[in-house]
């Protein structure tokens, strides 16, 4: 059962990994344990994808009061690194979970991997094989044409013995030899036809140093680490399923634990890429600012830009797990950081294209503080203290010299209410006299109206927001958008790549006014501009330089364009 809409509400039901959960629950299967695991590959940053089947697999270990485990599944140390081991632990307590003390890794195991290689050669159930990596492909066959054996194909175990145990004391070259397992070369399934188990590589690796230089392919090592970690449920995702039969076939032929593999949907977004290769292009080729660049669809960019655990959580949750692939509107992740965000957010001011303004009949050298609500959605945030002077700045945006019917803003001769201040009323429009832009507005207000309350009933339908010239502080404010103009990126025209579609617009620095209340406040919090959006500091910010990512918009502006 998916989750639904019901009355513009999401309903949500139990998905089709749960039932089968719950159905192994009732039968008392494992003795009615639970146990997943969350098996990164330590070779690049984690994205939205895998926060999806991290809130998936430790959730439903939750869920069931079972165990989730973190495992990295470390075969190739050419690709790994230590970053991205510290990286993904990062994300995953940053996402609210823990795994104790059950951090694994494949490489605990590959002592015991090699004791099940020789299992299978001792049962005529793997060979060492002479090919070249590009003989064996072109071996291989199509889904429709039988493979071709390989010549070594048939050696004795007693020649597979020696010659594996040579390779894993270095007596050969990388891609010398392989081992390969024994099954059918006419399989239609493609995984089947003799797959490598293990491969020469020279180099040393990030945990065990140089005691191996042969290393288990990842096909090979994945289902009996889970085995070794008795998994009752291995949850992947749909790619995985042709790869099935060849993770049965090793647990059944080493004769060991069988865990439970079942395959899900992988979460796609549209105007995203999640190819780990092309965002590594991105990062490499310097489309954007590193792997925690806030345009990325990683979990250090989500972090970065602004979004919480909660909102990622929740929109794993509504999202739900599906058995076919399906592309999801980003719109659905910006709209659960949107209602995440209104609950907890502190609303301040800030000006990011300012207007001056000069209230002429204020008088001169006065100052004041006056009460602004924190969050309206929470009383107990409280209030705080806005200064205000006779020189404010506006958003240009907030003032026409000529509006048009039904504009409300302020304009020549029209009133509006400053936010949590006065009644202010345009009187004069100052230009530049060599470009007639309009550099000044001045203006008078009512002393009664303090607060935003009308003295006398008239009704003021503007509201604006403002800073005072006088204390307000300078920031760099990053307005960041989607990064790419494409639905989907993926879908490449001929003569074109996934770059071609990045979005010239995906950042725009410039350099706005905030209320002072900024320059002394937690930088780990997340602020509501009044009327503009939701911000957050961005790590770049110091003493002497307030910086500010803009998160996302208050409305989706996208499906606004879409409309038009």
């Amino acid at each position: 059962m998916e989750n639904t809409a019901k009355d513009g509400k999401i309903e949500k039901g139990i998905h089709f990994i749960h039932q089968i959960i719950e159905d192994d629950l009732k039968n008392g299967k494992n003795e009615k344990r639970i146990h997943t695991r969350f098996p990164p590959e330590p070779n690049g940053y984690l994205h939205i994808g895998h926060a999806k089947s991290i809130c998936l697999n430790f959730g439903t270990a939750e869920k069931y009061n079972g165990l989730c485990n973190l495992r990295f599944d470390d075969t190739n140390p050419v690709k790994e690194d230590v970053e991205y081991v510290d990286s993904i632990k990062e994300d995953i307590q940053w996402l609210g979970f823990s795994w104790d003390n059950r951090e694994y890794y494949a490489s605990d195991y590959f002592g015991k991997l090699y004791e099940y290689a020789l299992i299978l050669i001792k049962k005529g159930k793997a060979y060492v094989c002479d090919m070249t990596a590009e003989e064996m492909s072109n071996s291989r066959g199509t889904p429709t044409v039988p493979g071709k054996e390989s010549h070594w194909r048939n050696r004795s175990v007693e020649e597979n013995l020696d010659l594996f145990e040579r390779m894993r004391m270095g007596e050969f070259k990388d891609g010398e030899k392989t081992l390969r397992a024994k099954i059918d070369m006419a399989s239609p399934n493609m995984h089947m036809r003799d797959p490598v188990m293990y491969r020469i590589i020279n180099a040393r690796h990030h945990r065990t140093g140089d005691k191996w230089c042969i290393y288990p392919m990842y096909d090979y090592a994945h289902g009996q680490s889970d085995s070794v970690e008795s998994i009752t449920h291995s949850i992947c995702t749909l790619e995985f399923e042709v790869h099935r039969p060849l993770y049965d076939w090793f647990i059944k032929e080493i004769g060991i634990y069988a865990p439970r593999q079942i395959e899900f949907a992988r979460l796609n977004l549209n105007y995203t890429v999640m190819s780990k290769r092309k965002l590594l292009e991105l990062v490499k080729e310097k489309y954007v600012n590193g792997w925690d660049d806030p345009r990325m669809p990683t979990i250090c960019g989500l972090r970065r830009r602004g979004y919480t655990p909660e909102s990622i959580r929740n929109f794993a949750d509504i999202v739900g797990v599906a058995k076919r692939d399906n592309a999801i509107d980003v719109a659905l992740l910006e709209h659960c950081l949107r209602e995440d965000l209104n609950k907890k957010a502190i609303r301040v001011m800030g000006v990011l294209n300012p207007l001056k303004v000069v209230i002429d009949n204020y008088p001169e050298g006065k100052d004041e503080l006056l009460d602004a609500i924190n969050n309206p959605e929470d009383e107990s945030a409280g209030k705080r203290k806005v200064p205000f002077s006779k020189v404010i700045y506006i958003e240009k945006d907030d003032f026409m010299e000529n509006p048009p019917k039904k504009y409300f803003r302020l304009s020549p001769g029209n009133e509006v209410r400053l936010r949590y201040a006065y009644f202010i009323r345009c009187t004069q429009v100052v230009k530049d006299e060599k470009t007639d832009d309009i550099i000044e507005v001045h203006c008078t207000y009512d002393p009664a109206s303090k607060g935003g309350n009308s003295p006398d009933g008239r009704k003021v339908q503007g509201t604006i927001h403002w800073v005072s010239a006088e204390y307000a502080v300078k920031a760099e404010v990053r307005l960041y958008d989607r990064l790419f103009i494409k639905e989907n990126p993926d879908d490449s025209e001929e003569g074109k790549d996934f770059k071609d579609y990045l979005n010239p617009d995906s950042l725009r620095i410039i350099t706005g006014y905030v209320e002072p209340f900024l320059k002394n406040t937690d930088r780990d919090m997340k602020y509501q501009f009044e009327r503009i959006g939701y911000f957050c500091f961005d790590k770049d910010t110091s003493p002497e330089k307030l910086v500010f990512n803009r998160t996302v918009t208050l409305k989706d502006s996208w499906a606004k364009m879409a409309a038009k």
